[in-house]
């Protein structure tokens, strides 16, 4: 077999054993299944890019170098991002239980946190109540403890009132949110803020209980890949 074939075949050997691994296993195994699928993209990215770089001409050589320092990037970016996530759902433990807010891993860069509106904005206001302060208190403490990683905040309303009413009030929500945090310190340059109104329901607003889901602050936590 020739150098590039061999190449070839060991990029593809070790992105396949990689993507097996990350898919083997449930529940208790989330965290390495996470850092496995950030080592596997990272290993592709680099092996693409290793093929462009080297400056030898050796393209096989270029790759097999970028596959392994792009596998170890990912697995960091995905084991950092394991930590956040479990940091969140330590912290904010008795809030889950709550209802009061969820912690989602949606990718393997990104965990988005819901604040249920019920417990966090009075009806038609984007006054934080001050029962909430200690929920955001302790997710500001998380996101202070990972500089890495760039938030974005973004409104949701249901669909009692005009259009533009509830774009106006779902953007206002959002920057309470950001100006809260960022007194407890998380740097306000991290932090974007979006109003979507209701243009993005998540259940339907035809019922009082739908109508309580629509109405949230999502929050989503992303990996600056640094």
């Amino acid at each position: 077999m020739t150098l590039k074939r061999q190449s070839k075949a060991f990029i593809v050997a070790a992105i396949s054993a990689g993507l097996l691994s990350a898919c083997a296993g449930t529940g208790s195994q989330q965290d390495r299944n996470n850092t496995a699928i950030g080592a596997v993209s990272g290993a592709v990215i680099g092996a693409l890019a290793g093929g462009q770089m080297d400056n030898d001409g050796n393209r096989d050589r270029g790759r097999i170098v970028g596959a392994l320092v792009g596998a170890a990037a990912g697995a960091g970016i995905g084991k950092y991002m394991d930590n956040q996530e479990q940091a969140f759902r330590d912290e904010l433990a008795t809030e889950r239980r709550n209802r009061e807010i969820e912690v989602k891993r949606i990718k393997d860069d990104t965990i988005q946190l819901v604040l249920n509106n019920e417990v966090s904005f009075d009806y038609d206001s984007a006054r934080i109540k001050p029962s909430f302060h200690s929920t955001l208190n302790k997710m500001s403490e998380v996101l202070s403890k990972y500089p890495e990683t760039r938030i974005t905040i973004v409104g949701h309303t249901d669909s009692t009132g005009s259009d533009s009413y509830n774009q106006n009030l779902s953007e206002k929500r959002a920057s309470s949110v950001k100006s809260y945090i960022a007194q407890q310190g998380v740097n306000g340059y991290r932090v974007d803020t979006e109003g979507r109104g209701e243009s993005q329901p998540r259940a339907t607003n035809s019922t009082a209980d739908g109508r309580s889901l629509n109405r949230r602050v999502e929050v989503f936590v992303v990996s600056t890949g640094t």
